[in-house]
């Protein structure tokens, strides 16, 4: 009997000792781990909001597809980051608060963190670049671009890859950390460049009021005018190139019509200039048949064939 009192007076003393250690921890350390995890909560949600701006800024009032798709990605790779960073942060604090030695596990991550880095540096690399592209609005689905030595419109972009689909339709798809340099040529407007040769012979004058007449008339035109946005610029002789003067002139156009402008700008220069009895030069052969040591010229035999034979 004696020592069942005596058990049940230590059993209290143990629940009261642990009662008190418990509301102690839970004084200090709980409510550590407490703040700490409605913090990371609150961090969390403002962060959603704070994208949610970003996301509805991107995209634009007129919600554009593309613009959408950009905010998309881009707000979704900051929300997993910022994620991922809350939640190491947090957890590292818990387990302090625990009583868990964290030095050993950050010494680990550190160094999992460096033998990724070696080892996926390329991915690294390209989706640091993906982002900036996307981020910076270099590129959209629809360009036409060159890129990484290879030329094409862009059909997807995306963190890791660029794919560009060329003119004869071959898909060209490049990595991102190749992109050193981005040629965007259906961005925001385009120029129907054109560089026309002339005879030497010909009134430069003349020229170039047939080019700007030619101008008016493509950009009076119902199909072409709305695809025009200035009046036709005469620059000037460029060159003296060997057998033809070189006149530079443009019309500035929307994003990705300057092709289709300069073909119907061609085809039309060339009819008015065949009515103007204007040359454009073109290679021409001259045939030498030498010369002997006393200055006496071989004979170069020439045949004649009638056209009916």
């Amino acid at each position: 009997m004696e020592g069942l009192v005596n058990f049940t007076a230590r059993s209290r003393e143990v629940l009261i000792s642990l009662t008190e250690n418990a509301m102690t921890w839970l004084a200090t350390s709980g409510l550590q781990i407490i703040l700490i995890i409605f913090g990371a909560w609150i961090a969390l949600t403002v962060s959603r909001r704070l994208l949610n701006r970003v996301h509805r800024g991107i995209a634009g009032k007129d919600q554009d597809a593309e613009r959408v798709k950009r905010a998309d990605t881009l707000t979704g790779i900051l929300g997993t980051l910022i994620w991922a960073a809350l939640f190491l942060a947090a957890g590292m604090m818990v387990l302090k608060e625990v009583g868990v030695d964290i030095a050993p596990i950050i010494a680990v991550a550190g160094l999992g963190g460096l033998a990724i880095g070696f080892g996926a540096q390329n991915l690294v690399r390209d989706v640091i670049t993906g982002f900036f592209l996307l981020a910076e609005d270099q590129i959209r689905v629809g360009d036409i671009v060159e890129a990484g030595g290879l030329s094409g419109e862009v059909v997807s972009l995306g963190l890791r890859t660029v794919r560009m689909r060329a003119l004869d339709g071959t898909l060209h798809i490049i990595p991102n950390g190749n992109v050193t340099t981005v040629s965007n040529m259906t961005k925001d407007y385009g120029y129907a460049l054109a560089n026309v040769g002339v005879a030497y012979r010909e009134d430069t004058d003349q020229v170039f009021d047939i080019i700007e007449e030619v101008g008016a008339e493509l950009r009076n035109d119902a199909t072409f005018a709305s695809e025009i946005t200035e009046d036709m610029e005469v620059h000037g002789i460029t060159s003296f190139a060997d057998s033809a003067v070189i006149i530079r002139c443009r019309m500035k156009t929307l994003p990705g019509s300057q092709w289709m402008v300069l073909r119907e700008f061609n085809r039309r220069l060339k009819k008015r200039f065949d009515a103007a009895n204007i040359e454009i030069p073109f290679p021409h052969m001259t045939l030498y048949a030498g010369e002997g040591k006393g200055g006496d010229a071989p004979v170069l035999p020439i045949q004649m064939q009638d056209k009916a034979a």
